[in-house]
């Protein structure tokens, strides 16, 4: 099997509009470009589509962060490099999903893109920080809900200290190195 037919699962977690759909989109422009089969499972088209109906309770949260790696690892079996910019806040959650991958045998990278709350809620992409300011919503993750960041990804990404291109790059090297681009 070649490197562009392995498949894996590049799980980018961090807070919302800490840059990770930015990112795995350049991520996919490159592999793309490199002749790998890519897909991006943005977690707010998964809400709507896999996951409509659930809340944001910790129970939800986690159903649906079991959603999204049963679909990433379905793809990565078969050969595609699944991205996958969703926050998935709690730790448990995600090494659910890492353990799935493990026991079928399929490459998973835990990828944070560990942006400072601040800067997150000055770039605000989708209004979320300033409704949770205005009081019109709450359990805004990483300002009134938990965010557990992980404590030994694959590869840390401040992406508040480099571009976005430097981001993919930096993620095509670790990709690269395992063997996987």
């Amino acid at each position: 099997m070649s490197v562009t037919e392995a498949g894996a699962t590049i799980w980018l977690t961090g807070l919302p509009s800490a840059g990770k759909t930015t990112i795995a989109h350049e991520l996919a422009g490159r592999l793309r470009a490199a002749g790998h089969r890519v897909e991006v499972l943005d977690g707010d088209e998964i809400r709507e589509f896999l996951s409509a109906g659930l809340g944001f309770s910790r129970e939800d949260r986690h159903t649906n962060v079991q959603r999204i790696g049963f679909v990433a690892e379905l793809l990565a079996a078969n050969g595609v490099k699944a991205l996958v910019p969703v926050i998935a806040p709690y730790a448990d959650s995600r090494e659910a999903v890492r353990g799935r991958h493990k026991s079928e045998g399929t490459a998973y990278l835990e990828v944070h893109v560990a942006t400072p709350v601040e800067v997150c809620s000055v770039r605000d992409v989708k209004g979320l920080y300033a409704k949770q300011a205005a009081g019109e919503i709450s359990g805004l993750t990483g300002v009134d809900d938990p965010y557990e960041a992980p404590t030994a990804p694959d590869l840390r990404i401040e992406s508040h200290t480099q571009t976005v291109q430097e981001s993919a790059a930096a993620l095509f090297a670790l990709l690269t190195e395992r063997g996987l681009a």
